[in-house]
């Protein structure tokens, strides 16, 4: 994997969310050593993600062009970019049936609370967003600071999975 970046892929059931905020962060903190993609099972209809998410990165500092919610068959088709690492970020769709990926990368679970379901004011919905962003922030940090050599599928999965714990 050291010749190429890491490709990962972060799944959600709508791709609207915690997914969301997973691709574009890594995006923004992967030092080039890692391509980040998202998808969900049952993405929204319009394609837009959640407003609030994209409002949590930019404040953020980190970009929101070209982020849309997309289904995960994009990613299994033969065209699709080779998956290195395939993370759930909610049980919902960590319990699901995923399409075959092609390669077979490896896998982790990240669970977290959908701050989309948050009730209350407009300032509570955001700061549920915001907290949402920097549990996810913090695993990524991790995972970005892998060795830059000797990085196999047996490495990154264990790595991965550990940090579900952190």
């Amino acid at each position: 994997m050291s010749d190429r970046p890491i490709n990962v892929l972060f799944l959600c059931t709508h791709n609207s969310a915690r997914s969301i905020l997973a691709e574009a962060t890594l995006k923004h903190i992967g030092k080039g050593r890692f391509q980040a993609f998202s998808a969900g099972s049952s993405p929204r209809n319009n394609q837009q993600p959640n407003p609030l998410a994209l409002q949590v990165l930019q404040s953020a500092g980190i970009s929101t062009e070209g982020l849309r919610s997309k289904s995960w068959d994009e990613f299994s088709q033969a065209d699709a970019p080779q998956m290195d690492l395939v993370i759930t970020v909610c049980d919902n769709a960590a319990g699901e049936a995923c399409p075959f990926w092609p390669g077979h990368p490896a896998t982790a679970h990240w669970g977290y609370a959908d701050p989309s379901a948050t009730e209350g004011s407009d300032v509570q919905k955001l700061e549920a967003f915001r907290q949402t962003l920097h549990a996810i922030r913090r695993r990524l940090e991790l995972l970005v600071n892998l060795p830059a050599t000797g990085v196999d599928r047996l490495t990154l999965q264990t790595r991965a999975r550990d940090l579900a714990a952190s």
